[in-house]
């Protein structure tokens, strides 16, 4: 039996990598202490959680590795498209427009509204971090009223792809094809949560979007937009009732309201 507290061998654990947590099991395997093993049962599960993550992720970059030329396609600057926003009663439509470099990993990387508003902050800063372009695009309320929220949705998504500081060779869009656009277009259903830089896109697009709604609930305090972000829940309607509309919200989305 090892002479060494369970305390000293949980920082040998905390300490190291994949290589040494297998020799690690090895040597207090046949610790019969019941914290050992505990300690032995909880790396192993992490270890195995961890490992189900990255072949979820592997799964999520099969739509790059297709047409990437790095793993066999023509392309070597992929961006994926999504957007925030289309649904709401008030603020913007935006798109956020994300190139990933082949292979980048950010664990946990999902659809955006599968996640938390906390873990969406985190890997907001990540995709910023480890991208090699972001392009972010918006459309305003008076724009959705005047063109329609499908067509506002399409001018946020060639800005987003303008604002990139690149051009990309090929755009995964989440289910839609964007008009007036020259760059080769793969919409895939439901590619937020099939595709990594779509599910990037979609972070930050909805991180964006939020954020903007925080400081608008600043600016006209009592329609309750840093709880809702502007979609119509009870509240809201009842606030726009009582209250009246403001200039961001959207006229042909509340005429109904305001009967």
């Amino acid at each position: 039996m090892s002479k060494k507290s369970i305390s000293q061998i949980k920082e040998e654990f905390e300490q190291a990598d994949a290589a040494q947590l297998e020799s690690l099991y090895e040597i207090y395997g046949s610790d019969e202490r019941s914290g050992v093993q505990k300690l032995i049962g909880a790396y192993r599960k992490k270890a195995e959680a961890m490992q189900k993550e990255r072949m979820r992720l592997e799964a999520m970059r099969s739509f790059e590795h297709k047409y990437s030329d790095k793993h066999g396609g023509t392309y070597s600057l992929i961006c994926g498209i999504d957007e925030a926003g289309r649904g709401p009663l008030a603020g913007p439509v935006v798109a956020g427009a994300v190139i990933l470099p082949d292979d980048c990993e950010i664990l946990y990387l999902n659809d955006s509204k599968k996640l938390s508003p906390a873990k969406r902050e985190l890997l907001y800063d990540e995709i910023m971090e480890k991208a090699e372009a972001v392009g972010v695009g918006m459309a305003s309320p008076a724009r959705i009223d005047e063109i329609n929220i499908l067509q506002a949705t399409y001018e946020a998504m060639r800005e987003a792809v303008s604002n990139l500081g690149v051009s990309p060779q090929l755009l995964l869009n989440d289910a839609v094809t964007i008009p007036d656009v020259s760059i080769p277009q793969v919409p895939i259903i439901k590619g937020d949560a099939k595709s990594v830089s779509i599910a990037a896109a979609s972070i930050i697009a909805k991180v964006t979007r939020d954020r903007l709604m925080v400081q608008y609930d600043e600016i006209l305090p009592g329609y309750g937009f840093a709880q809702h972000k502007g979609y119509g829940s009870k509240e809201h309607i009842e606030a726009i009732r009582r209250l009246g509309p403001t200039p961001i919200h959207r006229q042909t989305f509340i005429k109904n309201f305001l009967v």
